[in-house]
């Protein structure tokens, strides 16, 4: 934990030493969805692929608000990390440890109560419709453990320490590719067995993970009493992780329309995108990594008093994020039916996907700027412009734009996904704004 200083320092050897594992453990963090998708579609039918498609798409909306909120602990402590106020920081876990409890317990039974409600919602198609329900209910049963296992990383984040999420993820994606082949390739039980594998490897993980954490020198000794409610540590979380997570769950709304507007086309365009959506999961990678990086990297730089330092730890970001944003444009855009056909050997499938991905590579030149700025963002706490530049671009662009290219496209999953390049384009002005703004106040 000595070394998880970010205050002081080149800031490129330190933000690439903190984000590289972000990366790698996002990658497996995608292998992990991916498989799923990957194994289903190799061993079952498309009805199934289509149901762990519209599925799992449900259930990374609900974690993703799980994971975003969490952010609120990340920059929290990474400030009080940032002031040498470690006492604090152990409070501020403990109290988040509480609440993430009881939104696990909440989001258990909302998800298991409500699986046919949430495929009905995503229409999902009727000949995947049961299908989908049952992949649903039982990752819904597990969101206890999904809870625990995301909230993990975030902790730790928020301590400088990007390794020890790597360890957890990495146990995750091999323990879900062994239950994947042997749920689903020799049992056959479709999708089903795609959930089933996901939430025990999840379980597996997080208690593997808590003997590695108590074998960790932690920059704060944590005791029992720090495992209480206090409401100025509970504040903290709330007024940085609500307008967080409240963005990231309405964008994720505004996807799940997309894929809603999708399902309404049918069964192959549905099962399309849905190969799409686990390719685009490794293409946004860079990226995203970097904005988890850059909140925590910043958060402790604020709390140090060293603005400069924020603002140069972006510009950074961004040059190299770039970089990676042309490679993947081209890549995509070109070959993407290479890329959708590791997960899918139907010819319609691939094409479907292909047609969408299109789109997607035109967002990786955009998200570079994008992502790096929602982490500065988040870092310095302006978490409610973050919700707000969130929202205008879900509902102002990107929901309407794929609601009128539907009716006036012909059914093209290209013009469709054109809807996410263009609400990028308007969060990228925004924040291009806000940014000036603040520079100038200073």
């Amino acid at each position: 934990m000595k070394n998880n200083d970010f205050t002081t320092g080149a800031i490129l050897p330190r933000l690439l030493r903190f984000m590289l594992p972000v990366l790698f453990a996002m990658f497996l963090q995608a292998m992990y969805g991916a498989v799923d998708l990957l194994v289903v579609g190799r061993f079952a039918s498309n009805t199934d692929v289509s149901a762990v498609s519209t599925g799992s798409q449900v259930i990374l909306t609900l974690t993703n608000l799980i994971v975003s909120f969490s952010m609120g602990i990340t920059v929290a402590v990474g400030r009080k990390i940032g002031q040498k106020r470690p006492d604090d920081a152990a409070g501020t876990v403990g109290t988040g440890l509480i609440i993430f409890a009881a939104a696990g317990v909440l989001f258990t039974l909302a998800s298991v109560a409500g699986a046919e409600l949430l495929a009905r919602i995503m229409q999902a198609p009727q000949e995947a419709f049961g299908l989908t329900a049952g992949y649903i209910r039982i990752c819904g049963a597990g969101f206890l453990v999904i809870t625990s296992y995301n909230l993990l990383g975030s902790i730790f984040r928020g301590l400088g320490d990007s390794r020890t999420p790597l360890i957890a993820v990495g146990i995750a994606c091999v323990l879900n590719i062994i239950g994947d082949l042997l749920f689903v390739a020799v049992f056959h039980w479709g999708a089903s067995g795609a959930a089933v594998a996901t939430v025990a490897a999840q379980l597996i993980s997080v208690l593997i993970s808590l003997c590695i954490i108590r074998r960790t020198e932690l920059p704060f000794r944590f005791r029992r009493s720090h495992l209480k409610f206090k409401k100025a540590e509970a504040a903290d979380i709330l007024r940085i992780g609500t307008p967080i997570a409240l963005q990231d769950f309405l964008v994720g709304i505004s996807f799940l329309v997309m894929l809603a507007i999708v399902n309404q086309i049918g069964l192959d365009a549905s099962a399309g995108v849905g190969v799409a959506e686990k390719v685009c999961a490794f293409i946004m990678l860079v990226p995203g990594a970097f904005m988890q990086s850059m909140s925590a990297f910043v958060a402790q730089n604020q709390g140090a008093g060293l603005t400069g330092r924020t603002k140069q730890a972006l510009k950074t970001g961004i040059l190299i994020s770039t970089v990676f944003g042309v490679m993947m444009f081209l890549l995509t855009f070109f070959r993407g039916d290479l890329l959708a056909g590791i997960f899918s050997n139907d010819g319609v499938t691939v094409a479907n996907a292909w047609s969408y991905l299109k789109a997607y590579a035109i967002d990786c030149l955009l998200t570079c700027f994008l992502f790096c700025f929602i982490g500065y963002f988040n870092g310095i706490e302006k978490t409610r412009f973050v919700m707000f530049q969130g929202v205008c671009g879900a509902f102002l662009v990107r929901i309407p734009v794929a609601f009128l290219m539907r009716h006036i496209g012909g059914g093209s999953l290209f013009l469709i996904g054109l809807a996410t390049p263009c609400s990028t384009i308007l969060q990228i002005i925004l924040c291009f704004a806000v940014y000036y703004r603040t520079s100038a106040a200073e």
